[in-house]
């Protein structure tokens, strides 16, 4: 019921920064939370980062706390991950994820974007 696109995904160096999009489509965007999810090859699904409805509460994995920023715009019905002083450890497909708040946090959301590939090299 409700389609996720991603977009922003690249090749940058150790250091760089990307700006990662998640466009929903869905008139009542803002009844969703949000979340981002990466899978690196040959690891399992981790979180990233998550997003409450209303904006106002976010959630961070410990190893992007003070690097990543989730983000919201309601009025464009979007999703946002600011990623900076990108690591090689950071190199995944980082998939979009919306539902309610504790199922995005235990990660399973009612609808998964496609991913997009972040590849960080050293």
């Amino acid at each position: 019921q409700v389609q996720l696109v991603e977009s922003g995904g690249g090749l940058v160096q150790a250091g760089d920064s990307l700006r990662l999009s998640c466009a929903a489509s869905v008139r009542t965007f803002n009844n969703y939370a949000m979340g981002w999810f990466r899978r690196a090859p040959g690891k399992e699904r981790e979180f990233v980062a998550a997003i409450s409805w209303i904006g106002g509460t976010t959630y961070y994995t410990d190893s992007v706390k003070g690097r990543f920023t989730i983000s919201r715009d309601n009025a464009k019905k979007m999703v946002y991950l600011q990623m900076n002083s990108l690591k090689p450890d950071d190199t995944a497909a980082y998939y979009c994820a919306a539902g309610d708040w504790r199922s995005v946090l235990a990660g399973r959301p009612d609808s998964w974007g496609q991913g997009t590939q972040v590849t960080v090299s050293s």
